[in-house]
């Protein structure tokens, strides 16, 4: 089974973003000026929300080499001995920056350094002693290893994410700690849907559902705008890969569903330009799957009128490869049209 890739959007990663402002203390005023980002030129950024889970927004990039050194070089083994919980802090710190890296590079090696920092955190932490700093890094480690497992598509890699996303819930409950809870929700929906695609399993798609629509009613549109347009969206895309799998005409109009609430959050909550054509397009490429799985000429004429839209009034909001995928749909709508007319 060969699964359509929808786009996904990610949500902002304040743990990158809390380890970059606390680290920055190590640096020297030179090195410092690195942090800020170039906002000289106002350009849009057709990619925000969409690289990956250690995306931020607040700093350069230009600051993580620097900061990765610096926190290698301060993580001694003196300090282990005197301060193992400020020890494991600067671990955690180190193992998020490490991340960054790795998907700025797509280097699956720096990846596993990110592990393995988060990993040696958890020696010196416990769920019994410092239960919110043990959860924090569970959470940090799986999200980690989805970035991992996502990039090599690699199912254990992916389940040993679930596993530590689960070992967080044991700590970061919907009752008494819900900002984490419903968060670590989204992700994990992530992560299922990831996993389905590797395994090429209904029952992981279905997991992620259920995990999108817990995390659905516990965030609001005004605080958290990009989290629940992604948590809509994203669900669409599962849905949208679960239809695929099942050849489900009623599991494509859920999917349909999903991607129009994600739009409309977008477009209520004013977020950039290019998050709402996202949604449009994987909502005109599910639309055109199910006109072909239905032979629907009437729907496929109208997914190609979409898609010209999409395609005549977005030009500036439209990435590279995404104006090729339009392309393809347009093309795959119209041969269906005229198949089932003719």
């Amino acid at each position: 089974m060969k699964y359509s890739t929808p786009y996904l959007l990610y949500p902002v990663n304040h743990n990158l973003e809390r380890a970059i402002a606390s680290s920055l203390i190590l640096l020297d005023d030179e090195t410092l000026q690195l942090a800020s980002p170039d906002r000289s030129v106002p350009v849009a950024d057709n990619f925000l929300f969409t690289r990956g889970n250690f995306e931020q927004h607040t700093f350069s990039g230009n600051v993580y080499e620097p900061l990765r050194h610096a926190l290698e070089a301060s993580a001694t083994e003196e300090l282990r001995k005197q301060e193992p919980l400020a020890w494991a802090d600067t671990q955690n710190r180190l193992g998020n920056i490490l991340a960054a890296i790795g998907q700025q590079m797509h280097d699956a090696e720096i990846f596993q350094k990110a592990v393995e920092s988060f990993t040696l955190a958890l020696e010196e932490l416990s769920q019994q002693d410092s239960p919110l700093e043990w959860a924090a890094t569970q959470a940090n480690l799986a999200t980690a290893l989805q970035a991992l497992g996502r990039l090599e598509s690699d199912a254990k890699v992916l389940n040993k994410a679930v596993d530590a996303y689960t070992a967080a819930l044991l700590v970061f409950t919907k009752k008494d700690t819900p900002e984490e809870w419903k968060l670590i929700m989204l992700q994990l929906g992530m992560t299922f849907h990831e996993h389905g695609k590797v395994l090429k399993g209904n029952r992981q798609f279905q997991k992620a559902v259920v995990a999108f629509k817990n995390a659905i009613p516990e965030l609001d549109a005004d605080n958290y705008p990009v989290e629940l347009a992604a948590a809509h969206n994203n669900c669409g895309a599962v849905l949208h890969n679960l239809a695929e799998s099942e050849e489900n005409p009623e599991r494509f109009e859920e999917a349909l569903r999903s991607y129009e609430t994600a739009w409309k959050v977008c477009m209520e909550q004013q977020r950039p330009v290019h998050l709402s054509v996202l949604c449009r397009v994987n909502k005109a490429s599910a639309r055109n799957e199910l006109a072909e799985l239905t032979s629907d000429a009437v729907l496929a004429e109208e997914v190609a009128d979409d898609i010209e839209i999409i395609m005549e009034c977005f030009p500036h909001a439209l990435q590279p490869l995404c104006v090729k995928h339009c392309e393809a749909q347009l093309n795959l709508a119209k041969k269906l049209a005229n198949a089932s007319a003719a």
